[in-house]
């Protein structure tokens, strides 16, 4: 646990950092945990350490450690591109679902989302360069498919999420979150309420930050590299 703890500490410290050099409030950002491929055992650690939120890429590793760790106060977010034939999985165990890119995924979460679980928080991923192998609706269509899915009877739309091109210059990581920023306040005038902007990882957390990120999800600067095949 002393591992995951001191890069828990280190995470925490860049984001206040980056809070006071941008005027933002550390209260206001949600630290996600990316745990894919990582053991149930650097799950425990982090959860004794005080972390609770943890993001999964895969539905059926990301199911199998929900049930593993039974009663826990972890709060499990997907975090990964959603095929149509996992989302009753998906629906049924996960309280978010950050990369919905199109309207038939959203509607079939509502159709799925058990009655006695509360409405899925659910943000919509956005492409925000050209990027082969990478999903997320177009900005163009993003006023179309926000407003059909706030309609959805289980689902609670909260925001936006972008995994913009890697870049090792801030200005330029700046201007994609500038960007999907600018898409979410549209959004808002345009009468569609939303709260969260998932945006930022391990290498870029600090522009995310500067440009309203909500939620930063980060993997390996709290967990260390990440193993090439699962072992959970």
């Amino acid at each position: 646990m002393t591992c995951f703890s001191q890069r828990l500490g280190a995470v925490n410290a860049r984001i206040a950092n980056a809070c006071k050099d941008f005027g933002r409030d550390p209260a206001t950002i949600r630290l996600l945990a990316v745990s894919k491929r990582h053991p149930l055992s650097a799950i425990r650690d982090a959860l004794e350490a005080g972390q609770t939120d943890f993001g999964e890429n895969f539905v059926q590793e990301g199911v199998g450690k929900i049930e593993a760790l039974g009663e826990s106060p972890a709060h499990w977010h997907f975090i990964g591109h959603l095929q149509s034939n996992k989302t009753a999985l998906v629906a049924a165990n996960f309280g978010w679902v950050h990369s919905v890119d199109r309207f038939k995924i959203a509607r079939r979460l509502s159709e799925q989302r058990p009655y006695h679980a509360p409405p899925l928080n659910l943000c919509i991923q956005v492409a925000l360069a050209e990027e082969s192998g990478k999903s997320g609706a177009t900005p163009d269509g993003l006023q179309a498919l926000a407003e059909a899915i706030r309609e959805l009877p289980r689902i609670r739309l909260r925001g936006l999420m972008a995994i913009p091109p890697p870049s090792s210059d801030q200005e330029v990581q700046r201007g994609y979150f500038r960007r999907l920023r600018e898409l979410r306040d549209t959004l808002v005038d345009g009468g569609i309420d939303l709260d969260t902007l998932s945006m930022g990882m391990s290498a870029d957390l600090e522009a995310a930050i500067a440009e309203g990120a909500t939620i930063v999800r980060v993997g390996t600067a709290l967990f260390g590299p990440r193993p090439a095949s699962p072992d959970w």
